[in-house]
């Protein structure tokens, strides 16, 4: 198991992602199959499937479906991003066969229950987030009701422990890939564990409880399928709020600095001065986000004068800014850049700055443009001695 890591090093690593949906159940208090019964206008599973689908992290997906499904609902689900296998005897097994079928190069792992339909990109996000950073998270909620432990054969109460400290576990549960792959080796035999987590704490992981919400239920009765569809019913009619928020930031040009635009470094005798990194794309970008939520700039939690953000690399202020987002529950629709610039010339670059810039907010590139002018030689931008860049963010934010 590694050691922890320093904050810096946990928001500026990055993993690539990939997700397994165990949805081989054969539905014994439903009557059938539970995750293709009909929900909204689609069976259970494809809810589900979507929502890791509208989730850019996820590069790929497999879903584990029983041998008959397979056969019927397998060739239509299946898809560049999602490999279709057969289930196992038990959900272990199944997690074992849906393991199996990863790509090799997926770093960080999340098992969904097929079954919980309302899960959504937010909750997948943060907590893949979290089992990147800290090896092992799983998405839950504080308990509502109060416990008691009580012996089984006579159901006398023994005692009530404090609710306070007890979760209850849902799906997604993600991890790296290592910690998963050594806790399915060492626990091969095991057959009746109710998640994988409980492995992974038995290999000795700790695991992380993420913060999920109580409409992230799982379908088990007829009871949970009437309240699924008007979760979705009602989700869909949700009203979302457009917001529009403007970002400016201009450094000085000078030698013996390494040039960071949008996220990437270009080659150029000259970089930006700053405290931080000095990536003015990503810093007037920041602050367009933050003024669409009306969570002020960049330079309240970054503060210039504090020494120990001196040298932050500017991603870690945008890993800052899209928890802001998440916590929101809000999207960038679009983001729109203009660096204004005398040197270097930028036109070259406007395809690598463009995808870096998506890549860093996880956007789509469509939903990102990069553009640059010049200062036709006036004051001191146009003397080459300094670079700026407007930005403007569109949020679609849930009111």
């Amino acid at each position: 198991m590694t050691g922890r890591r320093k904050p810096q090093e946990a928001e500026e690593r990055r993993c690539k992602a990939a997700a397994i949906l165990v949805a081989g159940g054969s539905g014994t208090r439903m009557g059938g199959p539970k995750q293709f019964l009909p929900l909204a206008g689609k069976t259970v599973v494809e809810w589900s499937l979507k929502a890791f689908l509208d989730t850019p992290e996820v590069a790929s997906i497999v879903l584990v479906l029983g041998p008959e499904d397979l056969l019927e609902h397998g060739p239509r689900l299946a898809s560049e991003r999602v490999r279709v296998v057969e289930s196992g005897q038990t959900r272990m097994g199944s997690v074992r066969n849906g393991f199996a079928a990863l790509p090799d190069q997926a770093e960080v792992v999340a098992v969904h229950d097929g079954a919980r339909p309302l899960v959504t990109p937010e909750i997948i996000y943060k907590t893949l987030f979290e089992a990147c950073h800290n090896g092992a998270a799983v998405a839950a909620v504080p308990v509502k009701d109060t416990l008691k432990e009580a012996d089984p054969k006579d159901c006398w109460v023994e005692k009530t422990p404090p609710r306070e400290r007890f979760w209850q576990a849902q799906t997604p549960q993600c991890y790296r890939r290592s910690i998963l792959a050594e806790a399915l080796s060492r626990f091969a035999a095991e057959k009746d564990a109710t998640d994988e987590s409980q492995l992974v704490e038995r290999a000795g992981h700790r695991v992380k409880v993420v913060l999920a919400g109580y409409e992230n239920l799982k379908i088990t009765t007829p009871e949970d399928l009437i309240m699924a569809e008007a979760l979705l019913e009602a989700r869909e009619k949700m009203k979302h709020e457009t917001r529009v928020g403007f970002g400016y930031d201009i450094h000085r040009l000078v030698e013996g600095r390494e040039l960071w635009l949008a996220g990437t470094k270009l080659k150029h005798p000259k970089g930006l001065l700053g405290h931080s990194d000095g990536d003015a794309v990503l810093h007037a970008a920041c602050d367009a986000v933050l003024g669409a939520l009306g969570e002020g700039e960049i330079g309240i939690a970054f503060p210039p004068e504090d020494p120990s953000f001196k040298g932050i690399e500017s991603r870690r202020i945008v890993a800052s800014v899209l928890k802001k987002l998440v916590a929101r529950g809000a999207e960038v629709v679009n983001l729109d850049v203009t660096i204004v610039s005398q040197e270097p010339k930028l036109r070259p670059h406007y395809g690598e700055l463009k995808k870096s810039l998506a890549e860093t907010f996880g956007l789509e590139a469509s939903r990102v443009n990069v553009k640059a002018k010049s200062n036709e030689g006036l004051d001191a931008i146009g003397r080459g001695e300094a670079l700026a860049c407007h930005a403007v963010a569109t949020l679609s934010l849930k009111v």
